[in-house]
């Protein structure tokens, strides 16, 4: 997934089970494994978008 991509964009994600885990974890200021979900990475990449500052136009 590219920040040039709009936000409404669907990208589907396939997983063998229901509910499945991504795989990938952060560790929390109690030293806590916490799951990342696919809804923190939209969050996050939405979040991205709205900061980035976009190229000025070549002449």
């Amino acid at each position: 997934m590219s920040l040039q991509h709009r936000s409404d964009d669907k990208i589907q994600v396939i997983r063998t089970q229901p509910h499945q885990s991504l795989g990938c974890a952060i560790i929390d200021a109690q030293g806590r494994e916490v799951p990342i979900t696919e809804d923190m990475i939209r969050n996050a990449c939405r979040e991205l978008e709205q900061r980035l500052v976009k190229p000025a136009e070549q002449k």
